[in-house]
Protein backbone atom coordinates (compact mmCIF):
# COMPACT_ATOMS: atom_id res chain seq x y z
CA UNK A 1 0.00 0.00 0.00
CA UNK A 2 1.37 3.71 -0.79
CA UNK A 3 1.01 5.53 2.17
CA UNK A 4 1.47 8.41 -0.13
CA UNK A 5 -2.02 7.47 -1.95
CA UNK A 6 -4.30 6.52 1.34
CA UNK A 7 -6.43 9.68 2.23
CA UNK A 8 -6.73 8.64 5.86
CA UNK A 9 -3.43 7.61 7.04
CA UNK A 10 -3.01 10.57 8.88
CA UNK A 11 -6.00 10.73 10.58
CA UNK A 12 -5.46 10.96 14.56
CA UNK A 13 -6.41 8.61 17.40
CA UNK A 14 -4.29 5.45 18.69
CA UNK A 15 -4.03 2.24 17.03
CA UNK A 16 -2.98 -1.04 18.75
CA UNK A 17 -0.79 -3.08 15.84
CA UNK A 18 -0.38 -6.48 16.69
CA UNK A 19 3.00 -7.82 15.02
CA UNK A 20 3.65 -11.84 13.80
CA UNK A 21 7.12 -11.68 15.58
CA UNK A 22 7.72 -15.41 14.62
CA UNK A 23 6.58 -14.74 10.82
CA UNK A 24 8.91 -14.78 7.90
CA UNK A 25 12.24 -16.07 6.54
CA UNK A 26 13.81 -13.30 9.24
CA UNK A 27 12.31 -14.01 12.19
CA UNK A 28 12.40 -12.78 14.70
CA UNK A 29 15.42 -10.31 14.96
CA UNK A 30 14.68 -8.21 11.84
CA UNK A 31 11.23 -8.82 12.06
CA UNK A 32 11.20 -7.11 16.25
CA UNK A 33 14.14 -5.11 14.62
CA UNK A 34 11.52 -3.45 12.07
CA UNK A 35 8.72 -3.25 14.55
CA UNK A 36 10.49 -1.31 17.16
CA UNK A 37 11.79 1.27 14.83
CA UNK A 38 7.72 2.10 13.75
CA UNK A 39 7.37 1.69 17.95
CA UNK A 40 9.93 4.24 18.75
CA UNK A 41 8.83 6.31 15.69
CA UNK A 42 5.56 6.74 16.89
CA UNK A 43 5.03 6.63 20.62
CA UNK A 44 1.27 7.29 20.29
CA UNK A 45 0.63 3.82 18.98
CA UNK A 46 0.57 0.82 20.74
CA UNK A 47 2.56 -2.40 19.35
CA UNK A 48 2.58 -5.95 20.66
CA UNK A 49 4.66 -8.52 19.85
CA UNK A 50 3.57 -11.86 19.64
CA UNK A 51 6.11 -14.77 19.63
CA UNK A 52 8.12 -17.26 21.80
CA UNK A 53 8.82 -14.50 24.63
CA UNK A 54 12.69 -15.48 25.16
CA UNK A 55 13.62 -15.33 21.93
CA UNK A 56 11.87 -12.25 21.38
CA UNK A 57 13.62 -10.77 24.11
CA UNK A 58 16.78 -11.67 23.04
CA UNK A 59 16.08 -9.87 19.43
CA UNK A 60 14.73 -6.69 21.46
CA UNK A 61 17.05 -4.23 22.60
CA UNK A 62 15.35 -1.35 24.90
CA UNK A 63 11.93 -2.27 24.23
CA UNK A 64 10.06 1.23 24.30
CA UNK A 65 7.20 1.94 26.67
CA UNK A 66 4.20 1.44 23.74
CA UNK A 67 5.31 -1.97 22.91
CA UNK A 68 4.06 -5.30 24.95
CA UNK A 69 5.49 -8.88 24.66
CA UNK A 70 2.52 -11.71 23.95
CA UNK A 71 3.60 -15.40 24.52
CA UNK A 72 3.14 -17.53 21.70
CA UNK A 73 3.95 -21.08 22.70
CA UNK A 74 3.87 -22.49 18.29
CA UNK A 75 5.07 -21.61 15.15
CA UNK A 76 3.58 -22.30 11.65
CA UNK A 77 6.70 -23.22 9.63
CA UNK A 78 6.54 -21.62 5.99
CA UNK A 79 7.15 -25.59 5.02
CA UNK A 80 3.77 -26.31 6.00
CA UNK A 81 0.45 -26.75 4.85
CA UNK A 82 -1.41 -23.79 5.85
CA UNK A 83 -4.84 -25.12 6.86
CA UNK A 84 -3.93 -27.92 9.10
CA UNK A 85 -1.35 -25.97 10.42
CA UNK A 86 -3.65 -22.84 12.07
CA UNK A 87 -6.11 -26.44 13.16
CA UNK A 88 -3.48 -28.22 14.70
CA UNK A 89 -1.16 -25.36 16.36
CA UNK A 90 -3.92 -23.31 18.30
CA UNK A 91 -1.50 -21.49 20.20
CA UNK A 92 0.86 -20.66 16.84
CA UNK A 93 1.90 -16.93 16.81
CA UNK A 94 -0.34 -15.83 13.99
CA UNK A 95 -3.61 -17.40 15.51
CA UNK A 96 -2.73 -15.82 18.70
CA UNK A 97 -2.69 -12.62 16.50
CA UNK A 98 -5.90 -12.74 15.34
CA UNK A 99 -7.20 -13.64 18.16
CA UNK A 100 -6.04 -10.68 19.82
CA UNK A 101 -7.94 -8.55 16.89
CA UNK A 102 -11.36 -10.81 17.73
CA UNK A 103 -11.18 -9.93 21.15
CA UNK A 104 -11.20 -6.33 20.46
CA UNK A 105 -7.16 -5.93 22.15
CA UNK A 106 -5.51 -4.83 19.01
CA UNK A 107 -6.90 -3.12 15.86
CA UNK A 108 -4.62 -4.61 12.90
CA UNK A 109 -2.57 -7.65 12.26
CA UNK A 110 0.92 -7.51 10.61
CA UNK A 111 3.07 -11.18 9.64
CA UNK A 112 5.96 -12.06 7.30
CA UNK A 113 4.90 -15.31 7.83
CA UNK A 114 3.25 -18.15 5.73
CA UNK A 115 0.88 -16.39 3.60
CA UNK A 116 -1.97 -19.51 3.57
CA UNK A 117 -1.63 -19.44 7.14
CA UNK A 118 -2.43 -15.86 7.58
CA UNK A 119 -5.47 -16.02 5.11
CA UNK A 120 -6.67 -19.81 7.00
CA UNK A 121 -5.99 -18.12 10.16
CA UNK A 122 -8.47 -14.77 9.90
CA UNK A 123 -11.18 -16.99 8.01
CA UNK A 124 -11.10 -19.19 11.06
CA UNK A 125 -10.52 -16.44 13.68
CA UNK A 126 -11.75 -12.93 12.21
CA UNK A 127 -14.34 -14.88 10.24
CA UNK A 128 -15.38 -13.32 6.85
CA UNK A 129 -17.60 -10.00 6.79
CA UNK A 130 -21.07 -10.37 6.17
CA UNK A 131 -22.17 -11.05 2.61
CA UNK A 132 -18.49 -11.88 1.56
CA UNK A 133 -17.67 -15.14 0.15
CA UNK A 134 -14.10 -15.38 0.24
CA UNK A 135 -11.18 -12.66 1.11
CA UNK A 136 -8.77 -11.48 -1.22
CA UNK A 137 -4.95 -10.14 -0.92
CA UNK A 138 -4.34 -6.61 -2.85
CA UNK A 139 -1.49 -4.92 -3.75
CA UNK A 140 -0.87 -1.45 -4.99
CA UNK A 141 1.36 -1.55 -8.43
CA UNK A 142 3.37 1.18 -9.24
CA UNK A 143 2.70 2.78 -12.79
CA UNK A 144 3.97 6.59 -14.05
CA UNK A 145 0.52 7.62 -13.69
CA UNK A 146 0.06 6.88 -9.74
CA UNK A 147 -0.93 2.89 -8.64
CA UNK A 148 -3.51 0.77 -9.29
CA UNK A 149 -5.12 -2.10 -7.40
CA UNK A 150 -4.39 -5.42 -8.22
CA UNK A 151 -6.34 -8.55 -6.47
CA UNK A 152 -6.14 -11.68 -6.02
CA UNK A 153 -2.60 -12.21 -5.57
CA UNK A 154 -2.83 -15.23 -3.13
CA UNK A 155 -5.50 -15.51 -0.72
CA UNK A 156 -7.51 -18.42 -2.43
CA UNK A 157 -6.97 -20.39 -5.55
CA UNK A 158 -9.74 -21.76 -8.02
CA UNK A 159 -12.29 -18.58 -8.13
CA UNK A 160 -15.48 -18.54 -9.67
CA UNK A 161 -16.88 -15.83 -11.46
CA UNK A 162 -18.93 -14.62 -8.55
CA UNK A 163 -16.31 -14.60 -6.33
CA UNK A 164 -14.20 -12.73 -8.76
CA UNK A 165 -17.07 -10.16 -9.48
CA UNK A 166 -17.34 -9.54 -5.46
CA UNK A 167 -13.31 -8.78 -5.62
CA UNK A 168 -14.07 -6.03 -8.31
CA UNK A 169 -16.96 -4.79 -5.42
CA UNK A 170 -14.47 -4.61 -2.89
CA UNK A 171 -11.70 -3.37 -4.36
CA UNK A 172 -13.41 -0.92 -5.81
CA UNK A 173 -14.35 0.73 -2.69
CA UNK A 174 -10.77 0.11 -1.51
CA UNK A 175 -9.86 2.69 -4.26
CA UNK A 176 -12.97 4.54 -4.27
CA UNK A 177 -13.36 5.27 0.01
CA UNK A 178 -8.97 4.81 0.87
CA UNK A 179 -7.19 5.85 -1.87
CA UNK A 180 -9.56 8.49 -2.80
CA UNK A 181 -10.10 7.69 -6.56
CA UNK A 182 -13.80 8.68 -7.91
CA UNK A 183 -15.61 6.16 -9.57
CA UNK A 184 -12.27 3.82 -10.15
CA UNK A 185 -12.70 2.56 -13.54
CA UNK A 186 -12.50 -1.90 -13.18
CA UNK A 187 -11.30 -4.51 -15.47
CA UNK A 188 -10.58 -8.52 -15.65
CA UNK A 189 -7.00 -9.75 -16.16
CA UNK A 190 -6.89 -12.04 -19.14
CA UNK A 191 -5.67 -13.37 -22.52
CA UNK A 192 -7.56 -10.64 -24.92
CA UNK A 193 -9.51 -7.49 -24.67
CA UNK A 194 -12.17 -8.77 -26.83
CA UNK A 195 -15.59 -9.24 -24.55
CA UNK A 196 -16.17 -13.26 -24.48
CA UNK A 197 -12.24 -14.14 -24.17
CA UNK A 198 -11.05 -16.30 -21.28
CA UNK A 199 -11.44 -18.66 -19.33
CA UNK A 200 -15.04 -19.67 -18.07
CA UNK A 201 -14.98 -17.69 -14.56
CA UNK A 202 -13.59 -14.15 -16.46
CA UNK A 203 -16.67 -14.96 -18.84
CA UNK A 204 -19.06 -15.23 -15.73
CA UNK A 205 -17.56 -12.58 -13.61
CA UNK A 206 -17.95 -10.27 -17.62
CA UNK A 207 -21.62 -10.88 -17.16
CA UNK A 208 -22.11 -10.02 -13.47
CA UNK A 209 -19.49 -6.53 -13.63
CA UNK A 210 -21.72 -5.57 -16.93
CA UNK A 211 -24.78 -5.70 -15.35
CA UNK A 212 -23.29 -3.82 -12.01
CA UNK A 213 -23.46 -0.43 -10.83
CA UNK A 214 -19.27 -0.48 -11.02
CA UNK A 215 -17.53 1.28 -13.90
CA UNK A 216 -16.44 -2.09 -15.59
CA UNK A 217 -14.39 -1.20 -19.07
CA UNK A 218 -14.03 -5.05 -19.85
CA UNK A 219 -11.03 -7.24 -20.14
CA UNK A 220 -7.22 -5.93 -20.25
CA UNK A 221 -4.42 -8.07 -21.13
CA UNK A 222 -0.91 -8.20 -19.03
CA UNK A 223 0.54 -5.60 -21.00
CA UNK A 224 -1.33 -3.66 -20.25
CA UNK A 225 -0.89 -3.60 -16.59
CA UNK A 226 2.12 -0.78 -16.96
CA UNK A 227 -0.09 1.61 -18.65
CA UNK A 228 -2.81 2.12 -15.71
CA UNK A 229 -5.41 0.71 -17.91
CA UNK A 230 -7.67 0.47 -15.04
CA UNK A 231 -7.74 1.25 -11.28
CA UNK A 232 -8.63 -2.06 -10.78
CA UNK A 233 -7.35 -5.19 -11.56
CA UNK A 234 -9.00 -8.34 -11.03
CA UNK A 235 -7.65 -12.28 -11.45
CA UNK A 236 -7.81 -15.52 -10.17
CA UNK A 237 -4.96 -15.41 -7.11
CA UNK A 238 -3.09 -18.00 -9.05
CA UNK A 239 -3.04 -15.86 -12.14
CA UNK A 240 -2.77 -12.64 -9.59
CA UNK A 241 0.69 -14.08 -7.62
CA UNK A 242 2.55 -15.14 -10.87
CA UNK A 243 1.56 -11.65 -11.93
CA UNK A 244 3.44 -9.77 -9.09
CA UNK A 245 6.27 -12.05 -8.42
CA UNK A 246 7.02 -11.32 -12.10
CA UNK A 247 7.20 -7.80 -12.20
CA UNK A 248 9.00 -8.17 -8.87
CA UNK A 249 11.84 -10.31 -10.65
CA UNK A 250 11.81 -8.27 -13.75
CA UNK A 251 12.71 -5.26 -11.79
CA UNK A 252 15.58 -6.92 -10.05
CA UNK A 253 16.74 -8.20 -13.00
CA UNK A 254 16.46 -5.00 -14.81
CA UNK A 255 18.39 -3.05 -12.09
CA UNK A 256 21.23 -5.64 -12.11
CA UNK A 257 21.92 -5.50 -15.76
CA UNK A 258 22.32 -1.76 -14.92
CA UNK A 259 24.47 -2.23 -12.36
CA UNK A 260 26.67 -4.62 -14.15
CA UNK A 261 27.08 -1.89 -17.03
CA UNK A 262 27.88 1.34 -15.16
CA UNK A 263 30.72 -0.41 -13.63
CA UNK A 264 32.13 -1.50 -16.78
CA UNK A 265 35.19 0.68 -17.62
CA UNK A 266 35.86 2.65 -19.26
CA UNK A 267 32.50 4.39 -19.58
CA UNK A 268 30.61 3.20 -17.22
CA UNK A 269 31.63 4.90 -14.21
CA UNK A 270 31.45 8.37 -15.76
CA UNK A 271 28.15 7.71 -17.21
CA UNK A 272 27.15 6.01 -13.62
CA UNK A 273 27.55 10.20 -12.33
CA UNK A 274 25.17 11.42 -15.10
CA UNK A 275 23.01 9.06 -14.82
CA UNK A 276 23.01 8.93 -10.80
CA UNK A 277 19.82 11.46 -10.03
CA UNK A 278 17.52 9.36 -12.85
CA UNK A 279 18.41 6.53 -11.50
CA UNK A 280 17.99 7.36 -8.10
CA UNK A 281 14.44 8.26 -8.43
CA UNK A 282 13.38 5.38 -11.17
CA UNK A 283 14.56 3.43 -7.98
CA UNK A 284 12.59 4.90 -5.96
CA UNK A 285 9.43 4.97 -8.04
CA UNK A 286 10.17 0.73 -7.90
CA UNK A 287 10.90 0.29 -4.19
CA UNK A 288 8.42 -2.34 -3.37
CA UNK A 289 9.51 -2.07 0.32
CA UNK A 290 7.73 1.09 0.65
CA UNK A 291 4.70 -0.82 0.31
CA UNK A 292 4.89 -2.48 3.22
CA UNK A 293 2.45 -5.51 1.71
CA UNK A 294 -1.20 -6.48 1.07
CA UNK A 295 -4.30 -5.60 3.22
CA UNK A 296 -6.77 -8.88 3.00
CA UNK A 297 -9.97 -7.73 2.19
CA UNK A 298 -13.27 -8.76 2.92
CA UNK A 299 -12.21 -10.47 6.45
CA UNK A 300 -13.75 -8.80 10.13
CA UNK A 301 -10.53 -7.38 10.88
CA UNK A 302 -7.40 -5.39 9.26
CA UNK A 303 -4.71 -7.81 8.45
CA UNK A 304 -1.60 -6.37 6.36
CA UNK A 305 0.42 -9.28 5.06
CA UNK A 306 4.29 -8.72 3.78
CA UNK A 307 7.00 -10.61 2.23
CA UNK A 308 8.44 -13.31 3.98
CA UNK A 309 11.94 -12.25 3.26
CA UNK A 310 11.06 -8.95 4.58
CA UNK A 311 13.94 -7.34 6.52
CA UNK A 312 13.60 -4.53 9.15
CA UNK A 313 13.01 -1.61 6.90
CA UNK A 314 10.51 -3.60 4.54
CA UNK A 315 8.88 -4.53 8.37
CA UNK A 316 9.00 -1.10 9.46
CA UNK A 317 6.79 -0.04 6.74
CA UNK A 318 4.40 -2.64 6.69
CA UNK A 319 3.68 -1.56 10.29
CA UNK A 320 3.70 1.69 9.08
CA UNK A 321 0.49 0.59 6.52
CA UNK A 322 -1.29 -1.73 9.37
CA UNK A 323 -1.40 1.64 11.53
CA UNK A 324 -3.30 3.49 8.09
CA UNK A 325 -4.96 0.13 7.29
CA UNK A 326 -6.47 0.33 10.92
CA UNK A 327 -7.03 4.27 11.03
CA UNK A 328 -9.04 3.78 8.07
CA UNK A 329 -11.11 1.24 8.99
CA UNK A 330 -11.06 -0.67 5.58
CA UNK A 331 -13.44 -3.77 6.87
CA UNK A 332 -16.38 -1.30 8.13
CA UNK A 333 -16.16 0.23 4.88
CA UNK A 334 -16.63 -2.69 2.55
CA UNK A 335 -18.99 -4.33 5.28
CA UNK A 336 -21.00 -1.19 5.22
CA UNK A 337 -20.78 -0.84 1.12
CA UNK A 338 -22.03 -4.73 1.14
CA UNK A 339 -24.84 -3.91 3.29
CA UNK A 340 -26.19 -1.45 1.11
CA UNK A 341 -25.11 -3.55 -2.40
CA UNK A 342 -28.70 -5.42 -3.57
CA UNK A 343 -28.10 -9.16 -3.14
CA UNK A 344 -27.73 -9.84 -7.06
CA UNK A 345 -25.17 -6.95 -7.75
CA UNK A 346 -22.35 -9.35 -6.74
CA UNK A 347 -24.18 -11.67 -9.14
CA UNK A 348 -24.19 -15.36 -9.01
CA UNK A 349 -26.61 -17.86 -8.30
CA UNK A 350 -26.19 -20.00 -4.55
CA UNK A 351 -24.82 -22.92 -6.90
CA UNK A 352 -21.94 -21.26 -7.54
CA UNK A 353 -21.24 -19.25 -4.18
CA UNK A 354 -18.59 -20.60 -1.72
CA UNK A 355 -20.77 -22.21 1.20
CA UNK A 356 -18.55 -21.78 4.20
CA UNK A 357 -15.30 -21.77 5.72
CA UNK A 358 -14.11 -24.86 5.53
CA UNK A 359 -14.09 -24.74 1.36
CA UNK A 360 -12.87 -21.58 1.73
CA UNK A 361 -9.29 -23.33 3.54
CA UNK A 362 -9.49 -26.21 1.19
CA UNK A 363 -8.66 -23.33 -1.25
CA UNK A 364 -6.29 -21.75 0.59
CA UNK A 365 -4.21 -25.10 0.53
CA UNK A 366 -4.10 -24.96 -3.01
CA UNK A 367 -2.69 -21.19 -2.63
CA UNK A 368 0.11 -22.16 -0.15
Amino acid sequence: MDLSSVRTAGESGRVRIVVDAMGGDHAPDEVVAGALLYARGHPGDELLLVGDEARVRASAHDIPSNTTIVHAAEVVGMEEQAASAVRRKREASINVCMRLVHAGRADAVVTAGHTGAAVASAILNLKRLPGVDRPALAVQMTTRTGPFVLLDIGATTDSTGYNLAQYAHMASLYAERVLGVLRPSVALLSIGEEAGKGEQRVQEATELLAASNLNFIGNIEGRHLVSHAADVVVCDAAVGNVTIKFFEGLSTFIFDLLREELRRPPRGPLAYLFLKPGLDRIRAIFDYEKLGGSPLLGVQGTVLITHGRAKRRMVSYAVAVGAAAARARIPELIADALRHTPRGAGGGSDATRATGPEKEVAAVESAS
